[in-house]
């Protein structure tokens, strides 16, 4: 069973929220840190100001805009928007977000993917969208156990069977960036195509590569190993103790907003110096509000938990295109190891929230490589 769902946060949460906003026990700081040693004080101060001004239900109405459904897939609570082309021949694509990701990631490219004619595109490039909360994260709750990576694939094959389609694609970044490759291994008869960003694992070196990197291979492997080195303790927190890291981010606003500020700070495009000359301050503050709403803290980052062991199930044969923005340590002769690659795009502006950091870049990227494949 499929069922409408709208989003209506209650105007308490909102109360609450600003309540707490406004008496923050903020901590102390060493002089001149700056972003070394994680968000500085007054930078989150100010980020906490705008939120407890922001003005959440001008975005709810605006998520709002799209068809928004909720379905129960191997015990599993999976709300999706399904934005349908009113192109007739439009292909089927499944978008998939990754953390501290949300479906807002998405709304800057809604429009254009599923009705081109109107931003100025062609109509024969048209999608239909169907954008699922990942479990755990959003409106995808309460959250059972298990749900790995290669279970979400199997759960979004099922979800592309059960609204009617037979012919798809994949698309993703971060979660996404392994989630769809995986669609296409196991439900290979019906996806055309797979397209991805924003991968953020350490390449898998063979001996002799990196005797043949170029410069900007070496670029991206010098600062993979540099996030690797001082980026991912986020990553082994949430792997391991997840629960226990998650009272303080659902007890206060502020660890919440700090938690995800970081990760925009260090993931988007490096010649930004602040998350918000990056991305929009408000739609930033959309998604951190949608983990604070939901108070998915704790269950996003199970996540990072259940695929501590999860394996892959293998190469796929599908056809597959990767878009490389800054910040991607993407290494082409490593990836042509586990995909069929058709299509290889690299862009020096954007980063790893591409649909959020260059949406026309993304947009041009996808229509590009599903020509090939439809």
């Amino acid at each position: 069973m499929i069922s409408e769902f709208r989003i209506a946060v209650p105007e308490r949460e909102l109360a609450d929220l600003r309540a707490r906003l406004g008496r923050i026990r903020w901590p102390r700081q060493l002089p001149g840190a700056g972003w070394a040693r994680g968000v500085p004080v007054d930078y989150l101060r100010r980020a906490a100001d705008r939120w407890a001004a922001y003005d959440w239900r001008a975005w709810e109405a605006r998520l709002n805009e799209y068809p928004q459904y909720t379905t129960e897939i191997d015990g599993q609570t999976i709300h999706f928007l399904h934005v349908r082309s009113p192109e007739p021949d439009a292909l089927p694509l499944i978008m998939t977000h990754g953390w501290p990701g949300s479906v807002a990631e998405f709304l800057e490219v809604l429009g254009p993917l599923t009705d081109p004619a109107a931003y100025g595109g062609d109509p024969r490039d048209a999608f239909h969208i169907v954008a699922p909360s990942v479990p755990g994260h959003g409106f995808s709750v309460p959250l059972t156990s298990g749900w790995d990576h290669p279970r979400i694939a199997h759960a979004w094959a099922e979800l592309m069977r059960r609204l009617g389609y037979r012919r798809y694609g994949a698309q993703g970044g971060d979660t996404g960036s392994v989630v769809s490759p995986l669609v296409g291994q196991v439900d290979p008869a019906h996806v055309v195509g797979v397209h991805i960003n924003g991968g953020l694992a350490f390449p898998p070196l063979e001996p002799g590569d990196r005797e043949q990197l170029n410069a900007a291979e070496r670029e991206r492997l010098a600062a993979a190993e540099r996030l690797r080195a001082v980026g991912t303790g986020y990553a082994d927190l949430q792997g391991t103790r997840p629960q226990t890291v998650s009272f303080a981010l659902s007890d206060s606003p502020a660890g919440q907003l700090a938690w995800i500020l970081e990760k925009f700070w260090e993931w988007t495009d490096p010649d930004r110096d602040l998350p918000e000359d990056a991305v929009d301050l408000d739609h930033l503050l959309t998604d951190v509000s949608i983990y604070w709403f939901t108070n998915t803290s704790a269950t996003s980052a199970n996540l990072y938990y259940e695929n501590r062991s999860a394996a892959d199930d293998g190469r796929p044969g599908v056809p597959t295109g990767v878009a490389v923005f800054p910040t991607d340590p993407a290494i082409r002769r490593v990836l042509d190891r586990r995909h069929h690659i058709v299509q290889w795009s690299e862009f020096s502006r954007g980063g790893h929230f591409a649909a959020l950091e260059a949406p026309d870049l993304l947009i041009d990227d996808l229509r590009t490589f599903f020509r090939l494949v439809r």
